[in-house]
Formats: structure tokens, C-alpha cells, sequence
């Protein structure tokens, strides 16, 4: 019996990731940031001065990947990690100047990512997309 890549949601979901990262990476290079650091970027976007944990918990992403990420961003200059107020073993996560100054470009710029993939789709064809894919995470978190 022989496996069709072609056939598997696995590799197929690979490879749109992959279209994603690779349709991003050219833009969030011009703007200073890598395509990996972009779902924290607009975690803290959204609210500023999370914990490394709350980050963890919105993404669901490895410990160990989120804590390069993080050191990544930090050696970048665009977050900076300041004392939890109230938790002396927790540090809060915020973002930079530079972080905020590029937070309009860099959400067009994954809405053009998003628009390339779905070149050509009607709009109800991306909508159903978009909900098939959701299905099939939820699916999957469930493994």
C-alpha cells in the first residue's frame, strides 16, 4: 500500500503553513520581525504586560519555543520583560517603541499573506476554509 502526501491533511496543513511563513517572512523581514514572533507580537498587541505563562496559554505553543522566541524578540528590541507587581517569580512581557511603531504594517502585512493564499477562492469558498481549518484544529487539540 503506498501513502499519496497529496491525501494526507497533515502534510497538506504543513504545507499551507509553510505558504503562510514563507508569504509573511518577506514582509515581517522589512519590518524587523520574524514570521515566528508575530502570533506574540499581536498577543501583546492586543493587551501589553501578559506573563510568559499567559503568552503560553494563548498560543499554545511550547515552553521551550515561546522562551526563544521570547529571547529572540528581547535581543531584537521589541519586547522588554519588567518585575510581575504582585508575583516576585513572574515577569510581565511588554512591548517596545519599536514593537508598537510597527503594529499597523505588520497587520497588513499578514492580511496580504492571507489574501495570497486564498487567491482565486469566492469569498464564501475562504469562509468555509477557514471553518473547516478551525474544525479540524479543534479535532486535533483533541488527540
Amino acid at each position: 500500500m503506498t501513502f499519496d502526501r497529496m491525501e494526507s491533511a497533515a502534510y497538506l496543513s504543513t504545507l499551507l503553513a509553510k505558504g503562510f511563513s514563507k508569504s509573511l517572512a518577506s514582509r515581517a523581514n522589512a519590518l524587523g520581525f520574524l514570521p515566528g514572533q508575530f502570533p506574540v507580537l499581536v498577543e501583546l498587541w492586543n493587551e501589553d504586560g501578559l506573563t510568559q505563562r499567559e503568552l503560553l496559554d494563548r498560543l499554545d505553543i511550547e515552553q521551550a519555543t515561546l522562551a526563544n522566541t521570547l529571547a529572540r524578540m528581547e535581543r531584537d528590541n521589541l519586547i522588554v520583560r519588567r518585575p510581575h507587581p504582585r508575583d516576585r517569580r513572574a515577569t510581565c512581557i511588554y512591548l517596545t517603541e519599536r514593537a508598537r511603531a510597527i503594529e499597523e504594517p505588520a497587520l497588513a502585512a499578514a492580511r496580504d499573506a492571507d489574501q495570497e493564499l486564498f487567491k482565486g477562492f469566492r469569498r464564501f469558498e475562504k469562509e468555509l476554509m477557514l471553518e473547516y481549518i478551525r474544525w479540524a484544529i479543534d479535532n486535533a487539540r483533541k488527540l
